[in-house]
């Protein structure tokens, strides 16, 4: 038995890791040592870091293959990016988490009480969020997969109520938490549902009854709409239609690195999801296999799961990108952008194996680091030691601080899917998935809203370089804080590095989509539907 789940332990180093520092920064955010309280997100970062050294260590064929994962290859890649952009994500946190209260205990104000200190406890939810987003690659099981999506979601409720002050806040934290349970409510039924059409909670096992049911009448009405409700469930954790509605609201509420963080992290989460549970259902390209070797093709998702992908993708990138336009609050343009990207995303579902899923992969690295740029330039500067909030905020800002004005119309400009930069490339690998995949409608319903997408990004590109000075934008300063400047910095050049190795990102994000053929017995090969060659 030891040496049975020697492998799976093996698989979960980079999660032990976070683990441990979670702890860590959690005990240590107590101390009355203010140097130690401030080193908290560094050893976040170590731990980030660290987590992705072991993922390049342990994550071997061997391991996994030995660990009987569905998707053996997924966590090299998904892993080392959550890591990679939380570290990012870190950077643009320093200075923000208890920063008043700091203050008033630097300025003799107030004495320094454990009991009101939150630096510790946000890194450490902080961790344990990544490390949930991170436990859905080695998820086996619906179970697995449940308690991996609760790991992401739970902390990230208590970020936002804890990151900041103020009725907007708390009322941000309390529409997050219910909505985020009535998802929860909705994709457990699915569970449900699908258990009861495949008699399995093992992803394996799933796969090789619905592919029994495919090579015969079909997949069944009630694994169907079992799967449904798992992904209009899941669409809570992307912003997708038909729970995107919560996002505006949130993302305002929430304190700005706080919003970063919701940016991306759990729209990772979910797509990993639901890659998971559509490999179950099959995709196109993917092959099943009999005893005797001969390979029966799959001829994609079923019809009705194809058809509710379309049409959330449709509504997804649409009625993001109307309500962008309509906003003059900043976070709630970047609330309703994340919205329509998410639309973008789908294609990838749609197109799937293997070019689809590559590229939606591809496309959450790049999105990671042109959104987290955004959301740091907003993070190092702020009006009367609040944050910013709205374009009259950002008018002129070239005057004063022109390197965070130049790093957000790049930011901008890689959003909207301009060349040079890694949005271009990251929008053109999903298009041609898609077009490749005879999804013309969808590739020109894409385009036509990336195009109406640089309404509003030329806006948030053009205020700060191009309009005059306002009233209340002189009034704009720089943080204490170097370190979200810095993270913008390493995000507006990473937007152009990455994509002169876009071609390595992309065969590394290929790798990640492998699933092991399907092996049928004799019998269920021969099923009379199914066509062998």
């Amino acid at each position: 038995m030891i040496e049975a789940m020697s492998p799976r332990l093996i698989l979960l180093a980079p999660e032990m890791i976070l683990f441990v520092a979670a702890v860590t920064v959690a005990i240590l955010g107590l101390s009355k040592n203010h140097g130690i309280r401030a080193s908290l997100p560094f050893i976040t970062c170590a731990a980030l870091i660290a987590s992705i050294a072991a993922v390049q260590l342990t994550w071997t064929n061997e391991n996994a293959q030995a660990a009987n994962l569905l998707l053996p290859t997924l966590g090299r890649f998904v892993k080392p990016l959550l890591a990679g952009v939380g570290v990012l994500l870190v950077l643009l946190s320093v200075g923000s988490v208890d920063r008043k209260m700091e203050e008033s205990v630097a300025r003799g104000r107030m004495a320094f009480d454990p009991q009101r200190v939150v630096r510790g406890e946000f890194y450490a939810f902080f961790l344990l969020s990544i490390m949930g987003a991170m436990l859905l690659c080695n998820a086996q099981d619906l179970i697995w997969l449940f308690l991996a999506i609760e790991l992401v979601s739970l902390p990230t409720y208590i970020m936002v109520a804890i990151g900041g002050s103020g009725n907007r806040n708390q009322e941000a934290a309390v529409k997050y938490f219910f909505l985020g349970a009535m998802s929860t409510a909705v994709f457990l039924y699915g569970f449900a549902l699908l258990y009861g059409s495949t008699g399995s909670l093992q992803f394996l096992e799933i796969r090789s009854a619905l592919a029994t049911q495919s090579a015969g009448s079909g997949i069944d009405t009630l694994a169907t709409i079992g799967i449904v409700l798992i992904l209009l469930g899941l669409c809570f954790k992307i912003t997708a239609v038909p729970m995107q509605f919560y996002a505006p609201d949130v993302y305002e509420g929430a304190p700005t690195h706080v919003t970063a963080f919701l940016a991306f992290v759990p729209k990772t989460a979910g797509f990993t999801a639901m890659v998971l549970i559509l490999t179950c259902v099959g995709w196109s390209g993917h092959t099943l296999i009999d005893t005797d070797g001969i390979r029966i093709p799959y001829t994609g998702l079923p019809t009705p799961i194809a058809a509710i992908l379309w049409m959330i993708a449709i509504l997804t990138m649409t009625l993001g990108n109307i309500g962008a336009l309509l906003q003059s609050s900043v976070k709630r343009m970047l609330a309703y952008s994340s919205i329509a990207h998410s639309g973008y995303l789908i294609l990838g579902l749609i197109a799937g194996a293997t070019a689809g899923i590559e590229a939606l992969f591809f496309y959450l690295l790049a999105y990671g680091v042109m959104t987290t740029a955004s959301f740091a330039v907003l993070a190092s500067i702020e009006r009367r030691g609040e944050e910013i909030n709205s374009f009259s905020d950002l008018a002129g800002l070239r005057l004063r601080h022109p390197v965070m004005a130049w790093m957000l119309a790049i930011s901008a400009a890689s959003l909207v899917g301009m060349p040079p930069f890694i949005g271009f490339f990251g929008k053109i690998y999903l298009f041609i998935a898609a077009f490749e995949a005879d999804q013309f409608g969808l590739v020109l319903a894409a385009v036509l809203n990336s195009a109406i997408s640089g309404l509003y990004y030329l806006k948030l590109a053009i205020v700060p370089l191009v309009a005059p000075p306002s009233a209340r934008s002189e009034e704009v300063t720089s943080v204490p804080s170097r370190w979200p400047f810095i993270a913008a910095v390493v995000c507006g050049v990473g937007t152009i590095f990455l994509s002169a190795i876009a071609g390595t990102l992309v065969g590394a994000a290929k790798s990640s989509a492998q699933a092991s053929p399907i092996v049928l017995t004799a019998s269920q090969a021969a099923l009379p539907t199914a066509s062998t060659h």
